[in-house]
């Protein structure tokens, strides 16, 4: 069962209505969490980074929750993707389900999040005074490729995921030490430039700046920078895809 692309598509919407109804089941304000936590997170910030250290940055919160939404859709959505096979256990042993539709369900859902995000976004930016660019609609295409590499590391880790559990400690120490390597609040030119050249090699630094170039700088995202994002996507999505499907048989043996 589900081999054809409509069985698939049905598939896949089921779990991210599962995903959306089971986190917000016992909650009092259900999806509003989803807008109230990304704010109060920019809040938070706002005012430790640009009051207390007086970063010299233009409209820190549309600079802040630009990198942190993309940050929070990547780390989210792989993690999701990460326990996708251990989480799924009892429904994989019964019957005949394509493995990877349970990472691509929880990279969904976490999709879904990640638009109510940026509509908080640019309710943020319409209240700071914060310029809306034509430059804008191309931003969706830092975020396709963020999403092609969030397909291959999700499938990698739920791979690694399934036969050695303490990668998920592993990647909580991990992502920590990205979000610092991401310049999400903070200028990159206080960094010693040997750093910054070390930090310009994460893809998710460049996926970052590309968004900001396109929603809050209006313009057009530096084609080296992009080119270095769809590259390292295109090539980890491709890596994902491979490393699972030769483990994918293998993975029921270790739940």
């Amino acid at each position: 069962m589900f081999d054809t692309i409509n069985e698939k598509k049905f598939l896949l919407k089921q779990l991210v209505k599962r995903d959306l109804t089971s986190k917000y089941k016992d909650s009092v304000l259900g999806v509003v969490w989803s807008f109230i936590n990304p704010l109060c997170i920019m809040l938070i910030f706002t005012a430790i980074f640009s009051v207390l250290f007086r970063f010299q940055i233009k409209n820190f919160p549309v600079y802040f929750l630009s990198g942190r939404v993309i940050f929070d859709f990547f780390i989210a959505a792989t993690q999701g993707a990460m326990y996708s096979i251990r989480g799924n256990a009892s429904i994989l042993k019964k019957i005949y389900v394509p493995r990877y539709m349970f990472a691509i369900g929880s990279i969904s859902y976490e999709f879904i999040n990640f638009l109510i995000s940026l509509v908080i976004l640019f309710g943020v930016m319409a209240i700071t005074g914060a310029p809306f660019q034509i430059t804008t609609i191309f931003a969706i295409i830092p975020i396709f490729l963020l999403f092609l590499m969030i397909i291959g590391v999700g499938l990698i880790l739920a791979v690694f995921n399934t036969y050695f559990s303490d990668v998920g400690h592993m990647y909580s120490i991990f992502t920590l030490l990205l979000m610092y390597a991401s310049a999400l609040f903070y200028p990159m030119e206080i960094v010693p430039a040997n750093i910054q050249m070390i930090f310009s090699l994460n893809p998710l630094y460049a996926a970052i700046i590309c968004f900001r170039d396109c929603v809050m700088y209006g313009v057009f995202p530096e084609i080296s920078v992009l080119l270095y994002l769809a590259i390292f996507s295109v090539m980890l999505f491709a890596v994902g895809f491979l490393v699972f499907r030769i483990h994918e048989k293998k993975l029921l043996l270790e739940l």
